[in-house]
């Protein structure tokens, strides 16, 4: 029987068009305006008031041109570009809330650890210990060429570089200042003790530093670390270093190998099996009835945009659906963008599947199948996720904002509390005190070893 409580994250990008490609033309949707502050801390304010767990922000730094070898698509349909830097709207959103948290998503393929750090530990401080980093490699070709370079990385060289990557940060942030280092003592005119703040020597295949870390120890040390890949390679990473996994599926069944092979993995690293929580993307369509609900979702189906999807999932997806007929075999190739995505639609479509079989999946502009009910039955289908997969929540796609959200906390969410799945308020604390009952990595997390002091 399901025991846990049910968290809830709003997924959401700074963008127009993140998940759901062409909803943003729904004349009730909102997300035009991602360019105004107010619009961020209304929404802010509204997920606090609803016990929301926290905001997940994704993130590209690139543009999606794979589809027909362009980017006019992807900027005609607003398939993720334009798009803002997620993590200048935090300190707004955290000024007007107490308990949300923030996961950034953050490309370390194209930020220098060292300036990376100070970014990461000055918004714990402001925040007061609710941010969490979404590690990500990047998987796009333009965001490679913006900066310099032929092309992007081989997809598990990529997660190499991020191994080394994260080690420099766990000595950067765990390392660098002990926990007294800060004194504080006016009268001796000390703020610090020098013998208790280290250099950082690295020298590595891909880095070399040596630095003191620049920000004093911030609440959590290390931000909550996120990991949302599911590839061979991407589970050995989470095993090795996610506290949170965020993982797709079209099915229980096939999210339910990833999670227990990870948490397979992480027991092999000494981790305990509540060292993780694992969230898995949805989307919910409800209403106080099941017709209403229906309704709602041919509404929503109708904005929905079959050229949009194309882009994206050609871009995720590393294949350029422009070049196939409707029925003609998928070649995926060794494709060096998201492996776990093309794994995915095999295991969902069969080694021989179509651009049709593709757009029979996106009904709402995505790969992800909607959930579509009354509350009740919305809440009976979260339920059933739970256990089926061994998940402990829920990233929501937006679909059309605000009311996506104000629907699942005015008609999901109290059906939960009165089942007792869900918090009727927020603990104290970080983000991690929150899910873990700790504000400090775990012990058994490798980066804890880097640790100096307290």
């Amino acid at each position: 029987m399901q025991t846990r409580e049910i968290r809830f994250n709003a997924f959401d990008m700074n963008t127009v068009g993140h998940i759901q490609q062409g909803l943003w033309t729904h004349p009730r949707d909102q997300s035009h305006r991602y360019a105004e502050l107010t619009y961020w801390t209304d929404y802010a304010k509204k997920l606090e008031a609803g016990l929301f767990d926290g905001i997940f922000l994704a993130d590209v730094v690139g543009v999606n041109n794979v589809y027909g070898g362009s980017s006019e698509a992807a900027i005609r349909g607003a398939v993720q570009v334009p798009v803002n830097d997620p993590m200048l709207l935090v300190p707004a959103m955290a000024a007007v809330t107490k308990h949300l948290s923030f996961g950034i998503t953050v490309n370390l393929t194209y930020e220098p650890p060292f300036l990376f750090a100070r970014r990461m530990s000055t918004l714990d401080h402001l925040t007061g210990g609710r941010i969490g980093w979404n590690i990500v490699t990047g998987y796009l070709d333009s965001a490679a060429k913006a900066i310099g370079l032929d092309a992007v990385a081989a997809h598990d060289d990529r997660y190499d570089l991020a191994d080394e990557y994260m080690e420099i940060m766990y000595r950067l942030w765990e390392e660098s200042w002990e926990g007294d280092a800060v004194v504080f003592d006016r009268a001796a005119g000390t703020y610090a003790d020098p013998q208790k703040v280290r250099t950082i020597h690295h020298r590595g295949k891909q880095y070399s530093l040596d630095a003191i870390h620049l920000c004093e120890p911030s609440p959590q040390r290390t931000p909550v670390l996120y990991q949302a890949g599911s590839s061979t390679r991407g589970r050995q990473f989470a095993a090795t270093h996610a506290e949170c996994v965020f993982v797709n599926g079209q099915k229980p069944q096939g999210v339910r190998s990833i999670v227990d092979d990870i948490r397979s993995r992480a027991a092999g690293f000494g981790r305990a099996p509540g060292d993780l929580k694992v969230f898995v993307g949805a989307t919910i369509v409800t209403g106080r009835t099941e017709k209403e609900a229906q309704e709602k979702f041919e509404d929503y189906r109708r904005h929905a945009s079959s050229e949009a999807a194309l882009v994206h999932a050609s871009a995720s997806l590393g294949i350029d659906f422009a070049k196939y007929d409707m029925d003609e075999p998928i070649e995926t190739g060794k494709s060096t963008a998201i492996v776990s995505n093309v794994e995915a639609m095999t295991r969902t479509a069969g080694p021989q599947w179509t651009k049709r079989k593709l757009l029979e999946q996106m009904v709402l502009g995505s790969r992800q199948a909607p959930i579509v009910g009354s509350a009740e039955q919305v809440a009976d289908a979260l339920v059933d996720w739970m256990s089926a997969a061994d998940v402990d929540g829920f990233n929501l796609s937006r679909t059309v904002v605000p009311e996506c959200f104000d629907d699942v906390i005015e008609l999901v969410i109290p059906i939960l509390q009165e089942r007792g799945l869900y918090k009727t308020g927020y603990s104290d604390g970080t983000l991690r005190d929150k899910l873990f009952g700790t504000p400090r990595l775990s012990d058994r997390h490798v980066g804890a070893g880097y640790r100096m002091g307290q």
